[in-house]
């Protein structure tokens, strides 16, 4: 059983396009400091005017989509943060009771964004669908990078079990949480998406933040 002992804080909801946009308006992407090594060499070899890429057109408050994960990395730096490890990300959908769902063990169609749906909606427009911590849209919306490589051994076999930070190395990166059109399957606290590799970034996939808190 995998056991979280350091206190944090996540998101209640999604980045939006407006919180995204005052990184890129406050010189985020030509500022050396918010970006990783390898960040920083991905962000090099991009044409100068190519990022941020352009996405379907949602509002201000839609979640921010169709960004890398170096980029999410990049924005919760400059914001104070991180991207969540996966057992963060997923313990604050599941709960000390491991729920199926954020909200619990059944499937209601109308608490998350998700089977039928054409597009994303607007950040918490599923109230009802709120995490054990108050955390929105964690079965729906976009997909959210979370900071972990993939390896599917490591909660099997090779990975601790106390504050787990993922593999140390990786080709891909872990996406949590369901996406807008697809189904019940993938709106599981407990799915993992795991195709992409950090340079990928899609009208599917966003992101939220955690920030350090206080010991548990």
């Amino acid at each position: 059983m995998v056991r979280i002992t350091r206190g944090y804080w996540i998101d209640k909801y999604e980045v939006t396009n407006l919180a995204f946009d005052a990184f890129v308006a406050a010189g985020g992407y030509g500022a050396r400091k918010w970006w990783s090594d390898v960040g920083w060499k991905w962000r090099q070899q991009q044409p100068h005017d190519s990022l941020p890429r352009s996405c379907d057109r949602t509002g201000p408050d839609h979640p921010r989509a169709c960004i890398t994960w170096y980029e999410a990395e990049a924005y919760a730096t400059w914001r104070g943060g991180r991207l969540p490890t996966e057992a963060e990300w997923e313990y604050a959908a599941r709960g000390p009771e491991s729920r199926i769902y954020p909200w619990g063990d059944e499937w209601h169609s109308t608490r998350a964004n998700l089977v039928n749906s054409a597009g994303a909606t607007p950040v918490g427009s599923f109230p009802r669908g709120a995490s054990w911590v108050g955390a929105l849209d964690m079965a729906g919306n976009v997909m959210e990078w979370v900071s972990d490589w993939l390896d599917v051994s490591y909660y099997h076999c090779s990975g601790p079990w106390v504050d787990p930070a993922g593999p140390s190395t990786g080709e891909r990166k872990v996406e949590k949480g369901g996406w807008w059109g697809s189904n019940r399957f993938v709106a599981r606290s407990a799915y993992r998406h795991y195709e992409d590799p950090p340079e990928y970034g899609d009208h599917h996939i966003g992101f939220r933040v955690a920030t350090d808190g206080p010991g548990l």
